[in-house]
């Protein structure tokens, strides 16, 4: 390849790179401030009480102008589903990552 031409890909390779290392940095960051705040939503999803509140609710026993997004059948299943595949996805690319440098991570980060 011309060097001029490798030089202009590399520097293409570089911006969008760092781009979406930053923006990943801030949504991970985002994601673990998020944390405890998705285990209490998985717990009063998973443990019961979601039902009984989506059951009032069905009943009319909550006030008309009470925001209750949270109880829409969808909304929690797929911020949960949502979650698990972001964590998949994490774990594929540490795990090519750590493949692919055959070791537990970059001579630089080392």
């Amino acid at each position: 390849m011309d060097p001029i031409k490798r030089v202009e890909r590399m520097e293409e390779l570089l911006n969008a790179a760092a781009k979406a290392v930053r923006h990943t940095d801030a949504a991970l960051s985002e994601l673990l401030l998020a944390k405890e705040g998705l285990r209490e939503l998985e717990a009063y999803y998973c443990d019961g009480e979601w039902m009984e509140d989506f059951r009032r609710d069905e009943a009319g026993l909550f006030p008309e102008d009470l925001r209750r997004g949270v109880l829409s059948e969808d909304a929690m299943y797929d911020l949960l589903s949502d979650r698990d595949e972001v964590v998949r996805k994490m774990r594929s690319f540490l795990n090519e990552e750590k493949e692919e440098s055959g070791e537990e991570g970059h001579a630089l980060t080392e």
